[in-house]
């Protein structure tokens, strides 16, 4: 019984955010299109949420209000709407062909506007609300980087640039966005970390290809060495050290040295040297151990240890995690090799490992004829493998897709979560404001998805259907109301342009119909507006069928 219940709550937890939010936008859509039909004089007889079978009916005047089995879109049926359809003349009054031609685009044209304006309405009130952002906190600074000559260090809070405020980094991203291939000055302001003082820093920042190319600006001003990323606490346990006697083990995170909380990995060293090592050390860790489905905080005590002049990482047997392996995919090189979860890298045909990005150019720069040498060490002791990388293709985090040699092998990652800040607005007019920006923003980034498939500058493997949203809105619910807000906003933009594509059968190829209507004078042809909607259809079916293919990809081979 507690295994059916449980089987049903995980079942509502998927679907019911779907249905909520698909719902929502589907009503917004229709109404668009059923409240401007009313305006112009048009006799509604249906408005139906869903296809197909109705479940549910009222019927008011002259329109029957449908729910229907299929919750998977909407349609409002209008009277005389199907060209060709002989309608009296008492009737064509009421009769959807029988109006001009630009209250028939008014009336196409309402449902896609009406998601566009309702993404400004839900980005407002997540204005009100409250939203997360990233806080304007820079990375780990490297030395002689850019960055670092020009007296940026890590963790400092940028102020202001070119005398503009900065609140989140955002701002900072849009202040460094370029239209053209050309170098920008900076002034920066900033508070280095632990320090309420002010400083201000001059660079030239190069003008860059922007790596975002869903973005409208072609160039990203960019500073070598400046970053928002910082490496995190997770940490690397050498086999036979005390703590790894302790119970600490690779893979869990240090977030607290003798009661100082710890973020950052920069911040291990300094808080260890404050330690002493007279005095027990005691560690709060963030792991999971076998059977654990989320990490669990726990404590572990080191005694005094007077034989060590200082506590250091390298003493207490401590390193970085990321050349430790937390997965080798089935079916791969590396597992058929014998590499195992756990196994730390050392070497590549005799390279020293001493970062990821060492393996990743390593194993890319694979001759494709002899196996590579590679060196781990597994329970502390050192272990020669033979690998045949094979070519895969990969998704890049830019949504494109690059081919190169792996062996199926992933990290443990580690990297710190990003400073956030809430960032909300009591006036009303600024949320509108902030609403409409943030739909702009979205409504530009869709376009540019559009354009960017069409350069084959994005993987066509991209595109997602419905189990997409459906998993997308599950995923947003539980997080909180506001990114279930954003996401449904996301989506609303996405219908609206989706429907002004030149597709008929869509919004967008009745539009075009109708254009063509204005420039002749006289509608098209009932036989090539037949055509024209079989083949509308067909693309449509087939582009459904191919972005369900991609749903069933991406969830089987999670």
């Amino acid at each position: 019984m507690e295994m059916l219940l449980n089987l049903i709550h995980s079942g509502l937890s998927v679907v019911l955010p779907f249905v909520i939010l698909l719902g929502i936008l589907i009503f917004v859509h229709e109404l668009g299109h059923f409240l401007v039909a009313r305006w112009c004089g048009v006799r509604v007889e249906v408005f139906s949420l869903g296809f197909g079978k109705k479940i549910l009916k009222y019927k008011k005047g002259d329109t029957t209000y449908a729910l229907s089995i299929i919750p998977l879109g909407g349609y409002v049926k209008m009277f005389g709407e199907q060209p060709g359809m002989e309608i009296s003349e008492e009737d064509k009054k009421v009769a959807f062909t029988h109006k001009t031609v630009w209250q028939r685009i008014a009336v196409v044209l309402a449902g896609p506007l009406m998601n566009f304006f309702f993404a400004i309405f839900v980005l407002m009130i997540v204005a009100l609300i409250g939203e997360d952002a990233k806080a304007p906190m820079l990375g780990d600074i490297k030395p002689q980087t850019a960055a670092y000559e020009a007296g940026f260090r890590s963790g400092d809070k940028v102020i202001s640039i070119n005398d503009q405020k900065i609140g989140t980094w955002e701002e900072i991203q849009n202040v460094l966005s370029l239209k053209k291939d050309q170098d920008l000055h900076l002034d920066v302001v900033v508070q280095h970390e632990g320090s309420t003082a002010e400083s201000k820093i001059s660079v030239i920042a190069k003008a860059e290809p922007n790596p975002n190319i869903l973005s409208a600006y072609d160039y990203m001003a960019s500073v070598e060495g400046l970053t928002a990323l910082s490496a995190g606490t997770t940490v690397g346990v050498i086999q036979n050290t005390p703590l790894h006697a302790l119970g600490l083990r690779t893979g869990d995170s240090i977030v607290g040295i003798n009661g100082g909380k710890v973020s950052h990995w920069r911040d291990l060293e300094t808080a260890l040297g404050k330690a002493s090592t007279q005095e027990p050390l005691t560690l709060e860790i963030m792991g999971q151990r076998e059977g654990d489905k989320e990490d669990k905080s726990l404590t572990v005590t080191l005694a005094p240890l007077e034989s060590m002049k200082s506590f250091t990482m390298a003493a207490l047997g401590l390193e970085s995690s990321e050349l430790y392996l937390s997965k080798v995919m089935d079916n791969s090189p590396a597992k058929a090799a014998g590499l195992k979860e756990g196994d730390r890298l050392v070497a590549i045909n005799n390279t020293t490992l001493n970062k990821w990005d060492d393996v990743i150019a390593n194993i890319k720069s694979f001759d494709g004829k002899n196996p590579v040498d590679i060196k781990v060490l597994r329970e502390g002791q050192s272990v020669d493998l033979k690998i045949t990388p094979k070519m895969t293709t990969q998704m890049t985090a830019a949504g494109s897709e690059e081919k190169r040699y792996t062996i199926g092998i992933a990290p443990v990652v580690n990297l710190s979560t990003p400073e956030t800040l809430i960032v909300r607005t009591n006036n009303p007019l600024e949320a509108v404001v902030r609403g409409t920006e943030k739909t702009w923003d979205f409504t530009v980034m869709t376009v540019m998805s559009f354009v960017r498939l069409f350069e084959a500058k994005i993987s066509p493997k991209n595109i997602g259907g419905v189990l997409s949203i459906g998993q997308a809105a599950s995923e947003t619910y539980k997080i909180g109301i506001t990114p279930f807000l954003q996401m449904m906003a996301i989506i609303s933009v996405n219908l609206f342009i989706l429907n002004l594509l030149p597709i008929p059968v869509l919004d967008g190829g009745h539009l075009v119909f109708y254009t063509i209507e204005v420039i002749k004078g006289a509608p098209l042809s009932l036989r090539k507006m037949e055509i024209a909607q079989q083949v509308g259809m067909a693309l449509l079916m087939s582009l459904m069928i191919f972005a369900l293919f991609n749903d069933f990809t991406r969830i089987f081979s999670l």
